[in-house]
């Protein structure tokens, strides 16, 4: 944990000026997402990064609650949604496993781009259904790594072994749907833009 929050920290500079890599992809996330949502909603994004999502979701909600292990991420977030003027997303750090939540207390979790960086997402998964309020959704974005080609494989850990690149969990779309279901939760909604990618709306 503790190296995954130092890499995070470094990036964080560099990952707040990388832009968008597929915007039209992005954005049918975004509008997926939202056409869930509604006014009187309190949701938790857990790996929010730079906070950019959260921010364009936020007046589609009562209430955000961003969180992310990187401090420098949460930093740069903050100061966005000071920019902005927005005043219903709350920033936090912290982890799924050390953020002491209430159980039941949100109606929708947001887990983009991040469960495939968690060293056990299985766990995070039955977190994120014990947070939920009955009904509620859990929208996720993963990089399906099983799923890539051999070189990606290979380059890797490569990269991880000069700090280019975070951890990583090389499970596949159907091992990704299975945690969801043990966790107790039924798909209502997904879509893979790409082989190496999936985007799921999974309801408690």
């Amino acid at each position: 944990m503790k190296a995954s929050k130092e890499f995070w920290d470094k990036s964080a500079p560099r990952y707040a000026k990388s832009p968008v890599r597929d915007e039209e992809t992005y954005r049918k996330k975004l509008d997926i997402t939202q056409g869930y949502f509604r006014p009187d909603w309190s949701v938790l994004e857990f790996g929010c990064g730079t906070g950019s999502t959260a921010l364009v979701h936020a007046p589609y909600v009562k209430e955000i609650l961003a969180t992310d292990i990187s401090g420098k991420m949460l930093d740069i977030a903050t100061q966005k949604a000071r920019d902005a003027g927005v005043e219903n997303v709350r920033f936090q750090q912290g982890t799924m496993e050390t953020l002491a939540l209430e159980a039941e207390t949100f109606d929708a979790v947001l887990g983009l781009n991040i469960l495939h960086l968690l060293e056990n997402p299985e766990t995070a998964i039955a977190r994120v259904h014990e947070l939920l309020k009955p009904g509620g959704v859990f929208v996720s974005s993963t990089a399906l790594v099983g799923e890539l080609m051999v070189l990606w494989r290979l380059l890797i850990p490569a990269m991880q072994a000069v700090g280019l690149a975070p951890f990583v969990n090389r499970f596949s779309r159907q091992s990704l749907v299975a945690m969801l279901a043990k966790a107790g939760f039924s798909i209502d909604y997904e879509w893979q833009p790409g082989k190496s990618s999936v985007f799921l709306v999974a309801r408690k």
